[in-house]
Parts: structure tokens; sequence; C-alpha cells
């Protein structure tokens, strides 16, 4: 216990015989050292608990006193203290009595002064006892400052473990959680320490591939030896490229313990050490079958209801055309003398076919499989010398704008698939723009773009550079609810026999065929812009575009024997077109599949041109039916004809200067046309 500082600083005196006491404490008063007398050694020992540097006591005065309380104190002392005595003995001849040498060692700290003294000695050796008491009240601070910060380093310790404690518990318990949460939704997690291999894994992880007991360790070749052959080269990919992209992000097949196949998906994240390289993965894995179960489920529902719909208006339209043409040659047939009827009637049975034409096109554009010959050219021009029809299409109360850049990249394309869906975009927009107030105005643009990774991720398409070619109106705009059905064949916002429904569908098949898509923005009573997106051509463009000037050539009829190998396998259109040739007075050779046609032209007979369907039974198609046949007559002319594409990795795409095809339906005069062109022989 501290004591206050005129009482640590003073000395205590016990001198109860004479004079002795007064002179002793006026020496110390003179040198400036506080002191304070006792008049026995009760109130001196109550005066050294009170706190003193030293005290003064003369030899006689603990002869015959009763000690045990001084001595009591003396036991009582902290480590640091060891009190300094200043005893006044008197000279003696002969040895201390055994109580007085045994009360002086019992002290301890004494400075034994031998009477008379004179008062130089007396202050020095106050000053001494007073030094080294202070000395001890120094240790006494240290060792309370030691103490008190090892009490606080005590508390910071107990606070400290206390908190890690209640944080190691927060861990727990959130570990807990989420092992109950990732097992509740099915997941597995997973940590893979990349410098030693090492790994950890819950056991949902181990249960997903089929095992009951725990795996001691998964590695990756552990994980892709229970992948699907067909589906690890995708897999190996994906890890491979982990430093890379610092994540992994999967969906496979996999063949549980069992032998069940599953699908999962792993999805999983890098953490980097201090100098930047993987340290280690982690993250879940989920079983997602019973998703593809019901992802495939709803997709297949999607679908039927996408065939309901595509067939009813197939059939709802083409009733409507073959009502035209049955009635019409209906009534040729009841009066075939009437020969101005006829011809009306004929006519518009034509038109009608001429119709369903143009709407099997459409279907056969959205489902990708129409005869494509596709050029490398620049769409302005197409766009330019399109203008004057584009402005007839919009007419003349609607502004047309062309707003193209200069500098445009070529695309590959279909010129004519390309000119037929921009004009079915100017008619919707030009429908679109009736009965709105104000002016009027359709912009047609087209712009380069490059599409980043995340712009193209539900697209179906890569990222790259772009040529985008857009359509917008300041019309009605569609509402949300109609704007992800658009391109859905025989659905339209417009009312009943003012269109179709297959426009955008032309127009998103084209685009998808094109390697491309389709995109379209709307906001009701502000306008819809429909933009047509193709990968840029790292090819020249073609100087010539189009068809050419075909619609020009004169109807030519056969050279003398000329021959035709026909190759069909329907048997109406093969009399059909056997009766178109033989009007046209060529020679007529009839095959009904390849192998037929074969056996022909291994034949010594004339053939000078082989007219065949594309899309045949038998395990040959028309174009490789032509590969053959130049390899056994080479230099023989082919034309092909074709309704639709049965294989979209085969024939689909014609390129320019290739074996010409002529899309059926075909009249006789564009079949004299096309064999005309093929032959190469001038008309008559």
């Amino acid at each position: 216990m501290h004591r206050p500082a005129d009482h640590e600083g003073r000395v205590l005196i016990l001198a109860p015989r004479g004079r002795d006491a007064g002179v002793i404490e006026q020496v110390l008063n003179r040198a400036g050292t506080p002191t304070a007398s006792c008049p026995d050694l009760a109130d001196w020992v109550t005066c050294l608990r009170a706190g003193a540097g030293t005290a003064l006591v003369t030899e006689e005065a603990l002869a015959d006193a009763d000690t045990r309380s001084l001595f009591a104190w003396l036991d009582e002392q902290p480590a640091w203290s060891d009190f300094p005595f200043i005893v006044l003995a008197t000279r003696q001849t002969g040895r201390r009595s055994e109580r007085a040498a045994s009360i002086l060692a019992r002290l301890g700290n004494v400075i034994l002064l031998e009477r008379p003294i004179n008062a130089e000695t007396l202050t020095s050796a106050a000053a001494s006892a007073l030094r080294a008491r202070r000395r001890q009240y120094q240790a006494r601070s240290l060792l309370a400052e030691r103490e008190a910060t090892q009490e606080h380093l005590r508390l910071l310790n107990e606070g400290l473990e206390r908190r890690v404690a209640e944080r190691t518990r927060e861990v727990e318990a959130a570990r807990e959680t989420l092992a109950f949460a990732l097992d509740a939704a099915g997941m597995g997690s997973w940590d893979l320490d990349l410098a030693n291999g090492t790994s950890r894994h819950s056991p949902r992880f181990d249960a997903i591939f089929g095992y009951a007991e725990p795996v001691p360790s998964w590695t990756r070749d552990t994980f892709l030896a229970h992948v699907v052959e067909e589906d690890r080269p995708a897999v190996e990919k994906a890890f491979s490229a982990v430093p890379q992209t610092g994540e992994i992000n999967l969906e496979c097949r996999i063949a549980r313990r069992d032998g069940a196949v599953r699908w999962v998906a792993a999805k999983g994240q890098v953490k980097y050490d201090a100098s930047g390289a993987p340290a280690r993965i982690a993250g879940i894995l989920v079983d997602r079958t019973e998703q593809h179960v019901t992802e495939e489920a709803l997709r297949q529902a999607q679908k039927m209801e996408a065939i309901g719909q595509l067939t009813g208006g197939v059939a709802h339209d083409f009733n409507n055309l073959l009502t035209v043409i049955v009635g019409g040659l209906d009534m040729m047939l009841r009066r075939p003398e009437q020969v101005d009827r006829v011809k009306r009637l004929a006519e518009a049975a034509m038109g009608a076919a001429r119709r369903g034409e143009q709407l099997t096109q459409q279907l056969l554009a959205f489902s990708r499989r129409q005869m494509l010959r596709p050029q490398t050219l620049n769409p302005n021009r197409l766009l330019l010398d399109f203008k004057p029809l584009a402005e007839r299409a919009a007419g003349g109360a609607v502004e047309l704008a062309f707003n193209l850049d200069p500098a445009l990249d070529p695309i590959r394309i279909d010129p004519a698939q390309f000119e037929a869906s921009v004009l079915n975009l100017i008619v919707n927009a030009r429908d679109a723009l009736e009965g709105v107030d104000g002016h009027a105005r359709i912009a047609v643009s087209s712009r380069n773009i490059h599409l980043g990774t995340a712009t193209v991720a539900d697209k179906g398409v890569p990222p790259g550079p772009y040529v985008v070619v857009s359509v917008t109106d300041t019309g009605s705009g569609i509402p949300p609810d109609k704007l992800q059905r658009v391109f859905e064949p025989f659905f339209t916002t417009k009312e009943v026999g003012k269109g179709t429904g297959l426009g955008l569908s032309q127009v998103y098949g084209f685009t998808r065929s094109a390697k491309g898509f389709t995109q379209i923005e709307s906001e009701v009573g502000k306008g819809t812009t429909v933009s047509l997106y193709f990968p840029r051509s790292t090819d020249p463009a073609d100087e010539e575009t189009g068809a050419g000037p075909a619609s020009s050539i004169p109807l030519r009829r056969a050279g003398e024997g000329e021959t035709v190998l026909l190759v069909e396998d329907d048997e109406q259109v093969l009399r059909m077109a056997v009766e178109s040739l033989e009007e046209l007075r060529y020679r007529v050779i009839v095959a009904r599949n390849a192998a037929e046609a074969l056996e022909h032209l291994r034949g010594v007979e004339r053939i000078d041109i082989l007219f065949s369907d594309v899309v045949m039974p038998g395990g040959m198609n028309g174009s490789q039916l032509a590969v053959e046949a130049q390899k056994l007559r080479p230099g023989i002319k082919v034309l092909l004809t074709s309704g639709y594409v049965a294989n979209l990795d085969e024939g689909q795409v014609m390129a320019q200067g290739e074996m010409p095809v002529l899309n059926k339906p075909y009249r006789r005069d564009e079949l004299a046309r096309s064999l005309r062109l093929v032959l190469g022989q001038e008309g008559r």
C-alpha cells in the first residue's frame, strides 16, 4: 500500500531517555530532514506502519522492550522492502549480550553508530538510509507498474480468449448452418489445395457420386474418371482454363458408383497466394438431374404448343389457298368450254398457289431449311439498290430515311433472303404507323459493332465484330407481354386478314442461317426497332450481287436430241416434270432414286444434263449424286431442285458459282430458263 510522500521521507526517532530525542531531531531538522519522535516502541511501530524513510533508535530502547510487534511488522514487509534502521549504541568494552545481538540481527538492514557521535556523522547516516529507502520505493513503483501491466495483459488475454472462443463458436455455428443449408439444397462442398494436392469435401459430395462411405481424397483425375466419355473433353477444357479465368463453371454427366448417369453442375473460385499464384480452389457441386428432366419436359411441352400453333396456322392459311385452287379447278372441270371463265379461274388458282409458295418459303426460312446462295458483299449496296422498292412498300405518307455507315464491313448472306427480310421489317413498320398521330418515319440504318462475351451469352453466337442492320419506326410499339412472342410462327399483333404472322419468323430464321441473330426493342407509344446482326466476313465483297438477269432471258426449247436424266421420287411431281420437259422437246430418262440414276450414268446413252431433286430416300441425296455423276461423266451439266433441306448440315448452302438450284414449286417457264442457263446455249 502506498504511503503519503511526507511520511515516506521522514526519520522516526525512538530515544525515550534524556534529551537524546530532542538533540537528534534538532540536528536532522537543520539538515532539512523531516523527523518524527515517538515516546515508546508501540507508538514507534504504529508510525512505521504509517510510513517512513528510515528509523533511528537507541540500543537501550530495545533492550528491555517487548519487540514482538516490531518483528511482526518486519515479517510483513513486501518483497521489495528492506527497511533501514540507524541504531545508536553505547560504546562497550566486551561482547554484546545474546539478546542485544539477536535484536540487531533481527532488524536486518542496520547502520550501527556508537556514541558519542557528531552531527555530521548522524546527518550522513540518515541521508544514506533515506537514499536506500528511496531506491526501494522506486523498485516498489516499478513492480507496481509491472504488476499493473501484467494485470492489463491478463485482462486483455482473457478478453481475447473470450472473443476467440466466441468467434470460434460463431464460425462453427455458421459452418454448421452452411453445411445444413447446402445439404438441404442437395449441394456438396469441395476445397482443393493446389499446392499439395490435398482436398476436403462434404459427405453430400460423396453421396452425389453414389458413395455411402467417405472417399479419402478427390482429385481432378478422380472427378474426370466419373465423367461420361462424351462430356470429358469439355470438362478437361474447363479445368485447363481455371488458371486464366480464376473460376470453374461446368455442367456435365457423370456415372455414379452404381452406374447411374446423372447431370451435375460444379462451380468454384480460385484463391491466390501473396505472389499471385493459384493456391486453392473451392466451390459447390449439385445434382441437376431432376432439373434437367423438368426442363426437358417443359421444352417438350413448349415444342408441342409451338407445333400446335404452327400446324393450326398452316392449316388455316393453306385451307384458304386450297379453297381458291380446289374451287376454281372444280368449276373449270364443270364448264371447260367457257374459255374466258376457265382462264380467269386458272389465274386465281395460280395466284393462290403462288401465295402458298411464299408461305412455304417463309416457313422454311424460319426453320432454316431453305436453300441459300450466300455471297460476301457490302449490305449497303443491297440496301441502296433496294431503296426504290422499299419506298413503294413504305407508302407516300411515311418518311423513309437511310442512315448507312460508309465504312461498313462486308458480310456473307443470301441477297434475296436479306432483301426479303428488310422488306418484311419495312412493311411491319408501315403497318405500325397506321393511325399514329404526328410525323410517321421509318429509318433503315447500318453500322459496325463489336459484341463482347456477356452481350452474346444468350444469343448462341460467338463474340467478335458484327454488322447490324436496323429498321426503326415511330409507331405504336408492342406491349411487353407480346414482345417475347413476335418471332413465333403465325403469331401476329395485326388484325385478322392483315398478316400471316410469318414475317418476323422468316427474318429470325434467315439471320440464324447467316450465323447471326435478331433483336427487337419496343416501347408502347414510341416505336419499335428490329436489328439484324451478322458476323463480319473476312473475305472481300463480291462485285456482283443478286440473281442476275435471268428474269429477262426468253423461253428456250431443247435442241435436237438433248437428253435430261430426271431423278424424282414423288410420282406426281415426276409426271408433271416429264410432261414439262417433253413439252420443251427434251428427251427424258426417268430415275426414281440415286441408285437408278447411277445405273443410267454408267451406261452409254446420251445424257446432257442431270436434273435431280436434292432430298431423296435411299441414302444418297441430290448433291451427293451430282458429285458421283461428274466423276462418271466429267463435264456433265447439273441442275438441282428442292422444296426444303432435310439435313441442316448437308447441302443447305449453295455458294455462288456452284451447282444451281431451282426451288420448288416451279413453272415450266422457270424450268426452261434454268435449263438454258445451265446448258449455256443461246435461245431461239
